[in-house]
């Protein structure tokens, strides 16, 4: 199913994903430019697999070329723009489901065959990587660079979560997440 999201401009989100305390008028100014830009580039729908259902937001890849030219520019403006770009999914995602933004975080959902063929069926490219024995590696892999997928309706946060063991929130020790 489709939705179309319309998420307001979280301040706040966005500087802690930026790192930052404040930013100047002119780089509020672009930032809500490119918020109302990208809004259009921005997909939300709702998929079932595993017996469950997914929200899958994800920006197109216009966003992920802007931001490319603007690392290649500046890298501190790419860096802005990366951050504004993971906050918009996620202020997206919080739109949709309120209680992930008071647990702090989306649930990422086990690696699954099933889920990767509904995920690019929605007309998000995904696939769940595997080792060289054919079973799963852990996680999924994206072929946009901004996507979130999570479970809907909410069901809990850390306790439900693949990445649990690696999450520095959960208490793991290794937080590299890789997307293909």
């Amino acid at each position: 199913m489709t939705q179309t999201p319309q998420p307001y401009f979280d301040l706040e989100l966005f500087l802690r994903t930026a790192g930052e305390t404040r930013i100047g008028g002119k780089e509020t100014d672009e930032c809500l430019l490119f918020w109302e830009r990208w809004s259009a580039s921005l997909f939300c729908k709702t998929v079932s697999a595993q017996g469950r259902n997914f929200l899958a937001v994800w920006l197109g890849e216009d966003v992920e070329q802007t931001v490319d030219a603007a690392w290649d520019e500046s890298p501190s403006r790419g860096f802005l723009l990366n951050a504004l770009a993971q906050t918009l999914c996620m202020c997206a995602v919080h739109e949709h489901l309120p209680e992930i933004e008071e647990a702090g975080c989306a649930p990422v959902p086990a690696p699954d065959p099933d889920l990767a063929r509904a995920l690019t069926e929605a007309g998000l490219p995904a696939r769940a990587p595997a080792r060289m024995d054919g079973e799963p590696e852990g996680g999924l892999l994206f072929a946009r660079r901004y996507a979130v997928v999570t479970r809907t309706p909410f069901s809990g946060a850390c306790d439900v979560c693949a990445l649990r063991a690696s999450c520095p929130r959960a208490g793991g020790n290794d937080s590299v997440i890789e997307f293909g």
